[in-house]
């Protein structure tokens, strides 16, 4: 009889909890300032370990950033691994020349699918920005190929942590607007042709997406967040100004589940500069409008009852020349905690393929010029 001798080798891999969780950044656009900033701010939680950028200025801008943000933050001297291709990347982690724990992806949203399947496929967590991706089959194949190899996708969407937005969420969760009857949203914004002559990928179908997918994906996602589910969703997009694939204007008519009705506006040609990102809410209750040019300031407040939250709505507006907000740290405490077994995902992959969702439809309802039930099919 033949004999087989296994040989068991044990691994020991110190858990995340025990330990700064390692991040690599692919993509140096501008939003990965964000990122670089908040990594620092949780310093004693993580640390920044590699950043990839296939264009050598962009690359050199964010090597800059991180010398400024470690003279802000008191970091010392550390070794950060740079990369122009993130095959190189996947290279060095596949051979352990590299060990990263996290990959946080602000690359065009086209190619999130494939750099999320790459990095989930070496065992490795991922957070990409939004949108997660540009196609609805490839939004579930991420979330798919997370889930069989044990990985958590995490999708950026840190507007969820708005004091504005938090303190409006407070109250529906209250049920203080009673039966919401209708939601109206603006997204009145200015993006240049300059804007998308930056790059080639701007503007584009595969890569970027237009004014709904890419500029107001945040807006979208509150649809589903603060809301409800959605039940049907009709409408427009047109490209009216800019010499782009993609759509620069758009129009939504919303049916939720609850029964409450709804619509988006959504333009970036708006002139001279961005003017509005607002969202209200109506309600037989209730009342709230939530404006300024990225849903920093609390316009309209009525409730029928009161309630201590009424004595933090005059100090949770706030000023801002940036639509971003300044949520990125807050979702980082979260996305760390949650990687540490501490708490749960404000954002999911699952919970990105809700707004994704909608906009898939969104975009299938202008192309057929019926309305599309959801969930998509």
């Amino acid at each position: 009889p033949k004999i087989f001798l296994i040989k068991f080798i044990t691994v020991s891999v110190e858990p995340l909890d025990l330990r700064k969780i390692r991040i690599a950044i692919i993509g140096c656009g501008r939003i990965s300032k964000n990122h670089i900033k908040s990594i620092f701010i949780h310093k004693n939680l993580c640390e920044l370990v590699a950043i990839c950028d296939n264009n050598l200025k962009r690359l050199d801008e964010a090597l800059s950033t991180i010398q400024e943000f470690k003279k802000e933050f008191s970091i010392l001297e550390t070794n950060i691994n740079k990369y122009i291709s993130d095959r190189h990347l996947f290279e060095d982690i596949r051979n352990k020349d590299l060990n990263v724990d996290l990959i946080v992806l602000t690359t065009p949203s086209g190619l999130h699918p494939k750099q999320t399947i790459a990095a989930a496929n070496l065992g490795i967590n991922v957070c990409t920005e939004k949108p997660m991706a540009t196609t609805w089959e490839d939004g579930v194949e991420m979330v798919d190929v997370c889930n069989r190899n044990k990985v958590k996708l995490f999708v950026v969407k840190q507007n969820r942590f708005n004091k504005t937005i938090s303190l409006v969420k407070n109250q529906i969760k209250k049920n203080r607007f009673g039966k919401i009857g209708l939601v109206v949203v603006n997204v009145f914004w200015q993006r240049p042709q300059s804007y998308y002559d930056q790059d080639e990928w701007r503007g584009t179908l595969n890569l970027d997406g237009g004014a709904l997918m890419n500029q107001a994906s945040h807006y979208v996602d509150l649809l589903n967040w603060l809301i409800g589910s959605v039940e049907s969703v009709n409408a427009s997009i047109s490209t009216i100004a800019r010499d782009i694939e993609a759509e620069d204007t758009a129009v939504l008519k919303i049916k939720w589940k609850n029964g409450a009705l709804g619509t988006m506006a959504v333009t970036m040609i708006t002139y001279p500069h961005n003017i509005e990102g607002s969202i209200t809410i109506l309600g037989d209750k209730g009342t709230v409008k939530i404006g300024g040019k990225a849903v920093n300031k609390i316009e309209e407040w009525h409730f029928s009852d009161q309630d201590e939250d009424d004595k933090l709505v005059e100090n949770a507006s706030y000023e801002t020349n940036s639509v971003y907000g300044f949520g990125h740290p807050v979702y980082y405490e979260n996305m760390l905690k949650t990687l540490r077994g501490e708490s749960e995902p404000i954002c999911s992959g699952e919970d990105g393929l809700k707004s994704l969702e909608l906009l898939i439809a969104s975009y299938r309802s202008s192309k057929t010029g019926l309305e599309i039930k959801l969930p998509l099919k």
